[in-house]
């Protein structure tokens, strides 16, 4: 009876530890009385009920996706570009968009210089044109096809006033970080209103904004 109740113990002691009683089995040539089989049979039988209550422990939840990063709010004013400090690495499509602006568009106000940079971009993007900013703007420099006019006179691109680069430089990172494109409706071609290239013609006009007219390419 000793060895009945040691069994008994040994047997609710896995119970209780959770161990996987289902798989063992009870030797017969070890069992001291017939009654044995039968109560260690009855403890598994609970073992296995216990186990089935348990209940089912959930995975745990994905992470959720970050939230999307929230868009660049543009004020056209030249305080709050002089506030700006986007984290853009100054390489070498940030400056050749900083010098087109320079040199191309810094006679005009701030909302004219974002709207020369969306038309660099939005060449950069269209399958027209070259893939990167430095192609666009150097575009047919040093042959027929001259894309940007400060890129084919002739002159050395020399910065001779460091406050208006500083703005073309801080604009132009703007524009780089994500800022959007809300001032042209997609334009790929601007002029001065003091000359009127061919193409102008056969163009959508999208804007006008300061002394530059805005066209926008099908």
């Amino acid at each position: 009876m000793r060895l009945l109740m040691c069994w008994a113990s040994s047997a609710f002691a896995l119970l209780v530890g959770g161990a996987a009683l289902a798989d063992v089995t009870v030797s017969q040539s070890n069992a001291p009385t017939e009654e044995v089989g039968p109560q260690i049979s009855a403890l598994l039988g609970q073992e296995r009920d216990a186990r089935a209550a348990l209940p089912d422990v959930a995975a745990p939840e994905q992470a959720k996706d970050a939230p999307p990063a929230r868009p660049v709010l543009i004020k056209y004013d030249a305080k709050w570009v002089s506030a700006q400090s986007p984290d853009v690495a100054r390489n070498e499509e940030w400056r050749c968009l900083a010098e087109a602006l320079y040199f191309e568009a810094r006679g005009e106000t701030v909302r004219g210089q974002f709207a020369v940079a969306e038309v660099i971009l939005n060449r950069v993007d269209s399958p027209s044109y070259p893939r990167t900013i430095c192609g666009v703007v150097k575009q047919g420099a040093s042959g027929p096809g001259c894309q940007f006019s400060y890129a084919c006179d002739g002159k050395p691109e020399t910065i001779t006033e460091t406050r208006a680069f500083t703005r073309a430089g801080k604009i132009a990172a703007i524009m780089l970080s994500g800022a959007p494109r809300g001032l042209t409706s997609g334009a790929t071609h601007f002029h001065t209103n003091a000359v009127n290239p061919h193409w102008a013609s056969r163009l959508p006009r999208t804007a006008t904004i300061g002394a530059h007219l805005f066209y926008r390419q099908g």
